[in-house]
């Protein structure tokens, strides 16, 4: 079906047979990059379930329904083809979504949320707040919370889904000429490599305990029962896909993994523990806690526990890394707020080393600087009443 386009110059489909996708994939062919977004429930399933795809290339945009198409493959090695940008924005999910399609990511990609900071914007920016400050444009976002699982659609939830890449087509070139022009397209280069990572995309269950609040305040022995019942959680999810939190909630396992019940009566007095959950698992639950108890927790990801508190000289260290990331960020008119917060620097001063401010873009901009100032080889200074950074070198 044909949707009202928007804007004029646009022409828009509706792909929900074979043969029209067919004709949608001659037209993307030999495009340098295609902006691309998806719309996708989870709120019943662990997996998220595809609902939309939508493209857009100049002139060009479209609703790819895979709830009508059995066979999505020509439209996917498009997608996968590496001579072929894909624009995204905010795209961790999406890239989720097409992981579980082929076991891969469909790269290189250009995610215009990490782009974004580059420019002077705010960093996490929506992408109707992206819309609205480039391009002048108010989107509606009525059918952010819509069941993209009905059929038919609506032709307000179409252009709803169509709008969301019909403005990043229009998006993405001015952004990429900005960067060009500024000498920082390239610095976007590692950030957008971690993205393709297929690492990423795999829910290690042993990792799963990262994800619940207040784990790094529980002891050893509570910590090691958590990791086990976590990834005991993670499996169950997975294999009946279903949330998580539809297995057990996590603040059920937190209180487990304090309380460690060691039999039928402790583990039933446990707060909110549901009584199904008690008669379908309590016995695998007990084997558990008690087998965890034993041994040393897994090591997660950086230092556990809260860091050290702070000296006043560690404070005030921090303080001048403040003032020299506020004269580096003032001199490629970016908010320094987004190169760094002042809990980052803290920690940068306390030895912490796994930082954002460390990683990509940031670290060519003030990490590496940063660093010098820590190691004694950037000083302060004050000329004329502007303060200056001095080499030492």
């Amino acid at each position: 079906m044909s949707v009202q386009d928007r804007p004029a110059a646009t022409t828009t489909l509706y792909v929900d047979t074979p043969a029209v996708l067919q004709q949608l994939c001659g037209q993307l062919r030999g495009h340098p990059w295609i902006a691309l977004d998806t719309e996708f429930l989870r709120e019943k399933t662990y997996y998220p379930r595809l609902c939309l795809i939508q493209l857009a290339v100049p002139g060009l945009a479209a609703c790819v329904d895979p709830l009508q198409l059995d066979d999505l493959d020509p439209l996917l090695d498009i997608l996968y083809d590496r001579s072929v940008t894909k624009v995204l924005h905010a795209c961790s999910q999406d890239l989720e979504i097409f992981y579980r399609l082929r076991q891969a990511v469909p790269a290189p990609v250009f995610d215009t949320q990490i782009a974004a900071p580059l420019l002077g914007l705010q960093e996490q920016l929506g992408y109707g707040t992206l819309v609205k400050e480039t391009l002048g444009i108010s989107l509606d976002k009525g059918h952010a919370r819509t069941d993209w699982t009905t059929r038919p659609l609506s032709e307000r939830q179409v252009r709803y889904a169509l709008d969301d890449v019909i403005y990043l087509a229009e998006l993405y070139p001015d952004l990429s000429r900005r960067l060009e022009e500024q000498g920082r397209l390239s610095w976007l280069a590692s950030d957008f490599e971690r993205l393709e990572s297929a690492q990423r995309y795999r829910n290690d269950p042993h990792k799963a305990w990262q994800r619940i609040r207040g784990h790094e305040r529980l002891r050893p022995a509570a910590l090691s029962v958590l990791q086990a019942l976590a990834a005991w959680r993670e499996e169950i999810a997975c294999a009946q896909d279903r949330p998580r939190n539809w297995i057990m909630r996590d603040d059920i396992l937190m209180d487990l993994a304090r309380l460690q019940p060691a039999n039928e009566q402790a583990l039933a007095r446990v707060r909110n523990l549901p009584e199904k959950t008690l008669r379908r698992h309590g016995n695998e639950l007990l084997r558990l806690i008690a087998g965890a108890a034993a041994r040393k927790p897994s090591p997660g990801p950086g230092p556990r526990g809260r860091a050290a508190r702070a000296t006043e000289e560690q404070e005030a260290l921090a303080d001048v890394l403040h003032a020299q990331l506020r004269l580096i960020a003032s001199r490629h008119a970016i908010n320094p707020g987004v190169v760094a917060s002042r809990k980052q620097l803290l920690a940068l001063v306390q030895g912490e080393r796994d930082l954002s401010v460390l990683e990509g873009w940031r670290r060519r901009m003030a990490g590496d600087e940063l660093l010098a100032m820590l190691e004694g080889r950037r000083a302060l200074s004050v000329e004329a009443g502007s303060l200056k950074i001095e080499s030492l070198n």
